[in-house]
């Protein structure tokens, strides 16, 4: 058996999109500059004119989720980090965004097979969320450094193939999405 395991060298030929989330700016912005710090200091050209990091704003962590997504399915990203913080206010707002940030982001990855990292910081006050952009430690360089990971491994695990129910090893398949048809370069095996 094998074992399969990302690393943090050979960047160079991956490419990376960072969703972000523009509300509570001061929090996010300080996650945006900890995480170019680490793909940066990892060898990937963090320049937005470059070829290897793409920038996406969206007004706050809720809209992430269906950029992340369509970003994934473009093909063009070995994996996509997501930067936003939801801080808890006086009514279940936060609840309600905090989960639906967090399945959506999860479903992206999911449903493309894209690594979609969730960097979405999500606590009771700003002080915990100032905390953990930069003031203790800056969870940005965290999310890179899972990106980095992920980009690595899933290049090293494509192409390995599936396996059904019964373990035989099927070659390469993709998935099939939602809105999505199956086709077959055999016209008999078509479906209807």
């Amino acid at each position: 058996m094998a074992v399969f395991e990302g690393t943090f060298t050979q960047t160079e030929s991956f490419r990376f999109a960072i969703v972000i989330g523009r509300f509570n700016d001061l929090v996010v912005g300080k996650l945006l500059e900890g995480c170019q710090d680490c793909l940066k200091r990892h060898g990937v050209d963090i320049n937005p004119e470059g070829n290897q990091v793409d920038y996406v704003w969206v007004p706050g962590s809720f809209e992430v989720p269906i950029v992340a997504r369509q970003l994934a399915l473009s093909g063009r990203y070995n994996a996509i980090i997501c930067l936003g913080a939801v801080i808890r206010g006086q009514t279940p707002h936060f609840d309600y965004v905090a989960a639906e940030v967090s399945k959506g982001i999860a479903a992206a990855g999911f449903q493309t097979g894209v690594p979609v990292i969730f960097g979405i910081v999500t606590t009771d006050t700003m002080q915990q969320a100032l905390e953990r952009a930069g003031i203790k430690s800056n969870l940005g360089w965290s999310y890179a450094m899972s990106a980095l990971e992920m980009a690595s491994l899933m290049h090293q695990v494509k192409g390995l193939g599936t396996t059904d129910s019964y373990g035989n090893n099927s070659g390469s398949v993709s998935p099939t999405l939602p809105g999505t048809t199956l086709k077959s370069a055999n016209p008999e095996l078509s479906p209807g």
